[in-house]
């Protein structure tokens, strides 16, 4: 019997399901280039577009949104057991903002703030497209279904979180500074910017300073996971009731009216991690860690205190979302 020559045999990938089949030639041909061929495979589905549009998306909607975003960062704290500025409403807030601060009080944490949505946007786009087209192996019209949408999301939450999570931590504190250095605040808790605050937090905390409220953050993925994938598979029902390919482009309404849901269901199941995050990286308050902010909370204020700042949250965060998805998806397109 002939025997066949190995270097000649092809390796047939089969994905999930048996509903696609690729041909590929076998690295066995060339053994000493398999580890080079595998990287540029990995390389082969990055797209450094998504990572521009993400930018954009996110820098944008955040120097038009920011104010909100600032007064949710501060109810989210109010605990109603310390000096903080207390604020009845959110009309009171901008009031007293405007009244103690200045029109620029609104605009706190803004450099931070804007650097952490763009990057956080542009790695998030750069991460979950690229891991989505790795598992579909380049196919674009592979359907990947909701749970292969919340891996992909979930992976590129993590990855996310670790490379932009000292960024949060800057623009946290910076949003939360009031009063005036030696008086109110003490010298080493006051920060002239991005680049004083990174120092004196190394400096009074090290590094494990950048990462407070890391573990709620890690929550925060699903968040992220949650919402894209409702998005994802909103928009490919609509499509298959259109009965056109499920990644078929949408009009600016639809892409609107999507990312507006995605994001409603998404805050409303998950916003709790937001305070229990923001307490923890809140320089006016000092928590054992995740567990003793929870029984804090519980304790003085009940559920109630784990939604504080949702209506500011639910004002900013749906037209940010929908900003950036609309800029995301005409970018991409």
């Amino acid at each position: 019997m002939p025997t066949a020559n190995i270097q000649d045999v092809d390796v047939i990938r089969i994905e999930p399901n048996n509903k696609k089949q690729y041909n590929l030639t076998s690295t066995m041909k060339n053994p000493t280039t398999a580890p080079y061929n595998n990287t540029l495979s990995v390389l082969s589905h990055v797209k450094f577009e998504h990572l521009i549009a993400g930018i954009s998306g996110g820098a944008i909607s955040t120097l038009i949104l920011h104010p909100l975003d600032l007064m949710k960062i501060r109810f989210s704290v109010n605990d109603g057991r310390t000096a903080l500025p207390q604020y009845s409403s959110l009309t009171s807030a901008f009031y007293t903002i405007v009244k103690q601060e200045g029109v620029k009080g609104l605009y706190r944490g803004v450099t931070p703030n804007v650097w952490g949505s763009g990057s956080a946007w542009g790695f998030y786009f750069l991460f979950y497209n690229t891991i989505k087209n790795w598992i579909q192996a380049g196919d674009s019209q592979y359907p990947l279904g909701p749970s292969l949408h919340m891996l992909a999301a979930s992976e590129a939450g993590i990855l996310t979180l670790l490379v932009t999570n000292p960024i949060w931590v800057v623009k946290t504190r910076l949003c939360l500074q009031y009063g005036t250095c030696g008086a109110t605040v003490p010298s080493s808790q006051w920060y002239n910017g991005v680049g004083d605050a990174l120092v004196k937090i190394y400096r009074n905390e090290g590094f494990r300073g950048y990462y407070r409220g890391f573990i709620p953050g890690m929550f925060g993925v699903t968040h992220g996971a949650l919402q894209f994938m409702t998005y994802e598979e909103m928009k490919a029902y609509y499509n298959q009731y259109r009965k056109l390919p499920h990644d078929s482009k949408l009009t600016t309404g639809e892409y609107l009216g999507f990312a507006a849901i995605s994001k409603l269901i998404a805050a409303a199941a998950t916003y709790p991690y937001q305070v229990l995050r923001t307490r923890l990286q809140d320089q006016h308050h000092s928590y054992k860690g995740t567990w003793d902010c929870i029984k804090m909370t519980w304790k003085y204020e009940r559920m109630r205190g784990f939604y504080k700042g949702l209506a500011p949250y639910l004002l900013h965060v749906t037209p940010n979302i929908c900003l950036v998805m609309l800029i995301y998806e005409k970018f991409t397109n």
